[in-house]
């Protein structure tokens, strides 16, 4: 048998570098700072990564709310720094950087303006899979000739790839009508680390043998199994996998790229990548960490959850859930929630547990315990139920519907259609209701995102109201900005 890592072309893999969105958010709740980033952002820029990720996600939402920072300046005094490699952007697709859908002009705006201030390559999901929800942002990808990195949310059914729901024709055809709606690159996104080694093995095998565009994988190092999962992923043919530099990396990030690069070497998929500069920039990261690491989980010894292996449920999710039934003093009956949330997602229609959906669903499951399966029923959940974020993936149960939208707002008679046909023009409403506070076109999608948080900051950034000083950005911060 022939040994794919040794016999044939030479085929490095490509290496998207997170350490400036994912591996932030995923251990210190998307708390760094710009002025952090700007040391090492030109020698960032000299490794040769594919491309680097530093914005969408919770950026936006945690910028503008605990950090004090312009959103929309992140990307423009990054490209200062950042001129050869592309920067990327993870985009809820109808959602953008919200927890729920916007309207189309909203949608077109943001797109647009993220264009403008310099990001090249948008990775575009939707919660369930609904592929009418990338319709509207993609439009605009294209128009502003930028590259569209169609994912599809990882999730499973049972323990491994299969089951009646998850299985290799559901992600198989879903790739191939992601790259028939102009996909450049389809990404695996695997949000709560749940893919087997062998599992993404034949996916990628299966993804390779219909794709003509390159295939590429994000995972997360929260069950212990992403590197294991990058090897095979490798080994079957994938173009491209997620890292971050060492200190950023593993917990409920991504794997680490060091020991990736010096693993590979000598191999026919040898990245090229200079270990050295690499750990000389993760230095950095060590003596700035004292700065963030009020914010590192620290209430275990694992650095995995192996739980995860067992529930599924994503390391995010868990903490919430926790989080809302301290609030209850109902913590002890954590372990029935773990047991009620696969029954509240299958009685949802089986949606990934990815935001906005993990959230949906979690807090839906916790209701279903305190108080009686859906005695209560968030409105979050009857949006869902009802169709305002898209079809899911099974049908959901007659009765259930029937419960959950007894008295909704909307109507008992779910909807079919694009979710977003039902949302009506946003920006002039929102230009109204903020008025002279914004002054930029950025200010007002900044509002139209986070009405209430976004006016907020918007006093703060034109001295309507005095910023806090826990969020003020530091005079180095507003000197970076300045150049």
């Amino acid at each position: 048998m022939a040994d794919v890592m040794r016999d044939g072309p030479d085929n490095p893999v490509k290496i998207q570098d997170n350490t400036f969105r994912d591996g932030h958010q995923s251990i210190y709740a998307t708390r760094m700072r710009t002025e952090d980033m700007i040391p090492i952002a030109e020698q960032m820029d000299e490794i040769g990564f594919w491309a680097m990720e530093v914005w969408g996600g919770a950026t936006f939402d945690s910028m503008h709310r605990f950090l004090g920072e312009d959103p929309w300046e992140r990307p423009r005094i990054l490209k200062r720094y950042i001129k050869k490699t592309p920067l990327s952007m993870l985009l809820r697709g109808q959602n953008l950087v919200g927890y729920r859908n916007y309207a189309d002009d909203v949608v077109r705006a943001f797109v647009d303006k993220a264009c403008e201030v310099g990001i090249d390559v948008f990775r575009v999901f939707d919660a369930l899979n609904d592929l009418r929800n990338f319709e509207t942002s993609i439009e605009r990808i294209k128009a502003n000739g930028k590259h569209f990195e169609g994912a599809l949310c990882y999730s499973l059914t049972e323990r491994h790839l299969g089951g009646p729901v998850f299985n290799m024709n559901y992600y198989v055809d879903l790739a191939k009508k992601l790259e028939e709606m102009g996909a450049d690159t389809v990404c695996i996104k695997d949000m709560a680390g749940i893919v087997a080694p062998y599992d993404i093995y034949d996916l990628v095998v299966e993804l390779k043998k219909v794709l003509k565009v390159p295939v590429h994988l994000h995972t997360h190092y929260t069950s212990g199994m992403a590197s294991m999962a990058y090897i095979k992923a490798i080994e079957a043919g994938v173009d491209i996998v997620d890292t971050c530099l060492a200190p950023y990396a593993l917990r409920t990030s991504m794997p680490a790229v060091e020991p990736l690069v010096v693993a590979l070497q000598g191999t026919k998929r040898d990245t090229g990548m200079d270990i050295h500069k690499l750990i000389r920039m993760g230095e950095h990261l060590e003596k700035i960490a004292p700065k963030y690491q009020r914010y590192l989980a620290a209430n275990r010894l694992s650095l995995i959850d192996a739980g995860v292996l067992e529930h599924q449920i994503p390391g995010g999710m868990i903490s919430n859930l926790a989080s809302q039934l301290k609030e209850m003093n109902a913590l002890d009956r954590l372990d029935e929630v773990h047991a009620e949330i696969p029954r509240t997602r299958a009685d949802a229609g089986t949606p990934p547990l990815v935001t906005p959906t993990s959230q949906i669903v979690g807090v839906q499951a916790v209701m279903n315990v305190v108080a009686g399966r859906y005695k209560m029923v968030t409105n979050q959940f009857k949006d869902l139920v009802y169709g305002l974020y898209g079809k899911t993936p099974t049908p959901i149960d007659p009765e259930i519907q029937k419960m959950v939208l007894k008295h909704y707002k909307r109507g008992q008679t779910p909807v079919t259609g694009r979710p977003a046909d039902y949302i009506e023009s946003e920006l002039e409403e929102a230009k109204k209701k903020i008025g002279d506070l914004a002054k930029t076109e950025e200010d007002l999608l900044t509002y139209a995102l986070y009405p209430s948080t976004g006016e907020q900051f918007l006093k703060w950034k034109y001295g309507v109201e005095p910023m806090p000083e826990d969020v003020r950005p530091s005079q180095m911060a507003e000197e970076v900005k300045g150049k």
